[in-house]
């Protein structure tokens, strides 16, 4: 055994569990139980899932996740009814035109994801019993949506059905990334398209990731239709895209997240955490939110100005609802990491943080002197990355839909009578951040038992093994398709925008100050 492996493997070591169910969420749990150390033992098999973890010191803490939780809506009992009534059909379905089920059991997981970070909470706070459910993970897994279907204004894009995968001539369903729309515009003209398609195409793309639809120009898929896939990877490469055939499912990498002990000893253990967070999009910043719903004091670090999706619209008086999603409550710094004097000042200010939590591209933390060697000593530095901890080769650009489509997840969010095809819900990114939260628990207790500064890294690829665990082929045609806007007698919610005041929805969804939807806190402390 490493001493990496020792470390990461005392954050529960000595510890048992019984873990009780059948669910995503049950066995979610034990697989993540036992990759912190814990023996692990099965209850009951009934369709529920809980989780008893006895310390070596005799603490009990329990864990319990059920279907509803505080939403009364009738009918939830597994998968598809938590999905329709939460309004991940809804979502999932936008780049198809009408709802339809993930074909993974993604809230299931997220929920079991939950259930670990709040019993990690709940050890550290020396609480006995935690619950959650998996329609408050269902609704925090679409709180982006949410909060723009009932923001002061209108979606300032299109939100007509459409969007990637490409086809090539020689017929390789394949995803394009291109972050900046020069890059965008240079692979498409190295492909022949019309520059007014070029134009038109690229702000339907960009919101992708926001509104889980990209009704693209037809001409864009004409010229990928056109071209042979080598052809394709050739205007990749000249302009600085990213491009990704459609893999089959990979086997899931092992553990969900790496630790590594650092130099120094740990000089803060309160309970209360104070975490500094340099987060972009929505992995970072998710495992923050999930901090701060826990009492973390969290601070965003910000460039010179402020976040510029804090503009993001739709808004909520000035502030962008998608924004506000994941970073009501933060505090800010603004800091310029181009200059060194500003970078000196953030590893000061760390002195006085528990945890440095960034999910910057690889290279750039320690290009800026802002890795874990470089920072001060006791804290735990948690990277929220694409690709870390697997050893897939030939992969692109780490982002949520590439991820999806390298690890063959694009194969299994779909039944089997549709195209292969990415969800253009953030799946990974999601459920990536919940991942970062729990790690980052896991490198707190760690320090705790240790006295040593930690060094954790989850990863989107942790995030679909999570999800890939539990699928290894396509489901059946029709599955989890709605029929009449019902699926085993439950609605499927299509208006966002009516949750917040709907009476069954009342303990989990509210509005904050500006008015924009909000999600409490999804865990229960008793």
């Amino acid at each position: 055994m490493t001493e990496a492996t020792a470390v990461h493997a005392s954050a529960l070591e000595g510890a048992t569990a019984s873990v009780s169910g059948t669910s995503a969420a049950a066995r979610l749990m034990r697989a993540h139980l036992r990759a912190l150390g814990a023996e692990v033992h099965d209850g009951s098999t009934e369709n529920a899932a809980e989780a008893l973890v006895v310390l070596r010191n005799g603490d009990r803490h329990a864990v319990t996740v059920d279907w509803a939780g505080p939403v009364m809506v009738p009918g939830l009992h597994d998968e598809a009814t938590v999905q329709a009534a939460c309004g991940v059909m809804h979502v999932h379905g936008r780049r198809s035109g009408s709802p339809r089920g993930i074909g993974v059991d993604y809230c299931g997981t997220a929920a079991g994801v939950l259930a670990m970070t709040g019993l990690l909470a709940a050890v550290l706070r020396g609480e006995p019993r935690v619950r959650t459910s998996v329609a408050e993970a269902a609704l925090l897994t679409v709180s982006q949506y949410l909060a723009a279907a009932g923001a002061d204004e209108a979606e300032a894009v299109d939100l007509r059905p459409g969007g990637p995968p490409f086809v090539s001539a020689d017929g390789v369903r394949f995803e394009v990334e291109a972050l900046v729309p020069e890059v965008w515009a240079a692979f498409w003209t190295a492909l022949g398209t019309d520059s007014a398609a070029i134009r038109d195409g690229w702000r339907p793309y960009q919101f992708r990731y926001a509104t889980a639809t990209a009704p693209i120009p037809d001409a864009l898929h004409t010229a990928t239709r056109a071209a042979t896939f080598a052809k394709i990877t050739g205007a990749a490469t000249v302009s600085g895209a990213s491009v990704c055939a459609l893999y089959g499912p990979i086997e899931p990498i092992a553990t969900p997240w790496r630790i590594e002990p650092t130099e120094g000893r740990a000089t803060r253990n309160g309970a209360e955490l104070v975490v500094y967070e340099a987060g972009r999009r929505i992995q970072a910043p998710m495992a923050a939110h999930l901090l701060g719903l826990l009492g973390a004091t969290v601070i965003r670090v910000e460039p010179p100005g402020g976040d510029p999706l804090r503009g993001m619209p739709p808004v909520c008086r000035d502030i962008s609802a998608r924004w506000l999603a994941l970073n009501r409550g933060k505090g800010a710094v603004e800091i310029d990491l181009k200059n060194p004097a500003d970078r000196r000042r953030l590893r000061d200010e760390l002195a006085d943080a528990d945890v440095f939590l960034h999910n910057w591209a690889p290279g750039n933390a320690e290009k800026w002197r802002l890795a874990a060697p470089d920072l001060p000593d006791g804290i735990v530095y948690a990277h929220t990355s694409g690709w870390g901890g697997g050893d897939l080769p030939d992969v692109p650009l780490g982002t949520d839909f590439m991820v999806q489509a390298r690890t063959g997840l694009a194969e299994l969010v779909r039944p089997s009578d549709e195209d292969p095809a990415p969800s253009l819900m953030t799946l990974v990114d999601v459920l990536g951040g919940l991942i970062g939260a729990e790690a980052v628990l896991v490198g707190v207790l760690t320090r705790r038992l240790t006295g040593r500064g930690v060094a954790v890294e989850s990863s989107l690829l942790g995030a679909a093994g999570a999800l890939l665990a539990g699928a290894r082929e396509r489901p059946a045609p029709g599955f989890r398709v709605p029929v009449c806007g019902r699926i085993d007698g439950v609605d499927v919610v299509t208006d966002l925008a009516a949750l917040p005041g709907d009476p069954r929805f009342a303990a989990v969804v509210g509005r904050d100050d500006r008015g924009c939807p909000a999600l409490g806190s999804p865990w229960r402390f008793s």
